[in-house]
């Protein structure tokens, strides 16, 4: 019965798309401010709004930035500093957009860091570093903002989360951790604000080809290098090696940014923004899966792993 009802329910609302299409605003007088614009989605949509007639502000970590994409933007738009960790800056970001317009479009909480790698070998404060950025500081970008989202009904908030917000594969906790409380934050915020008419959006893309991935290897192994010797030695060298290798060849598998681009246009521009997108293969691949039974996935999961090399301590467990 529930599963009827699901399938109509389903059907009921592609009809309803399809024969009432969404529509794009018009961007004329619309401001738009979104984070960490250095480099990859934040930079390559802070570009795009920028062309088809949106105020963009973009916000940026580099001060080596804010005049490098400046020249990129038109004179409409505004770069400035931004770290999304320090009050005193998104403070500040609230008065430069309150100068400009007390009626915001758009926020766009795309800032967020990568780091991490098996639980036994990171750090708490690594944990609290990355929560940090990935979720306190859009938590505080929204609060701080509310107020100008809040003027008029159809204004939004774009919240950048990952395929690692709704699967957790090994290996990157602590960026699920924070990713899995972006989307647990942007549906509670969704529900409060649906009365005032603000849309909120969350962007699951898979891997791309972004800066987020730029020195990982690097950090990796000063995880290792930091590890005490008893954690070594459950491990191994011959782990880690095969480990390093393993997540080498995974970040092969990256796509072109430009698919969140198109995603991260349309939630900021549609008269009918999705309330989540899912760009890139791997996003569409492992949504299903997260919906199996833990078990099923567990077994998937193992079934990978079966021809890796087994840690030192799970080789002495066997005897």
């Amino acid at each position: 019965m529930i599963v009827t009802l699901i399938l109509i329910l389903f059907v009921t609302y592609k009809l309803y798309e399809r024969f009432f299409p969404a529509s794009w605003g018009d961007p004329n007088g619309k401001y738009v401010l979104i984070s960490g614009c250095d480099t990859g989605f934040g930079n390559g949509l802070a570009k795009e709004l920028d062309c088809q007639g949106y105020n963009v502000i973009a916000g940026v970590y580099s001060n080596n930035t804010i005049e490098q994409l400046g020249k990129e933007l038109s004179s409409k738009a505004t770069v400035f500093k931004l770290d999304i960790t320090k009050q005193q800056d998104i403070d500040g970001a609230f008065e430069l957009v309150k100068s400009k317009t007390d009626n915001l479009h758009a926020l766009v909480n795309n800032a967020g860091v990568g780091r991490g790698g098996l639980i036994d070998w990171t750090p708490l404060t690594l944990y609290r570093d990355v929560m940090e950025v990935n979720f306190f500081g859009h938590v505080s970008m929204t609060k701080t903002f509310l107020p100008l989202l809040l003027r008029q009904p159809g204004n939004r908030i774009v919240n950048i989360s990952s395929i690692a917000g709704y699967f957790a594969s090994p290996a990157v906790s602590a960026y699920c951790a924070s990713k899995y409380a972006l989307e647990a934050f942007s549906d509670c915020l969704r529900r409060e604000m649906a009365q005032w008419g603000l849309k909120v959006s969350v962007i699951e893309p898979g891997l791309m080809r972004t800066a987020i991935f730029e020195g990982k290897e690097e950090a990796l192994s000063q995880l290792w290098t930091n590890l005490t010797s008893d954690t070594k030695e459950r491990w191994g060298e011959a782990f880690f090696d095969q480990h390093m290798k393993r997540m080498n060849d995974f970040m092969k598998n990256t796509q072109d940014p430009m698919i969140v681009v198109r995603a991260l246009q349309h939630a900021v521009s549609s008269s009918k923004p999705n309330i989540r997108y899912r760009p890139g293969w791997q996003s569409a691949l492992m949504f299903p899966l997260s919906m199996m039974p833990a078990w099923f996935a567990d077994m998937l999961m193992a079934l990978g792993d079966g021809t890796l090399e087994k840690p030192v301590g799970v080789l002495k467990q066997r005897g």
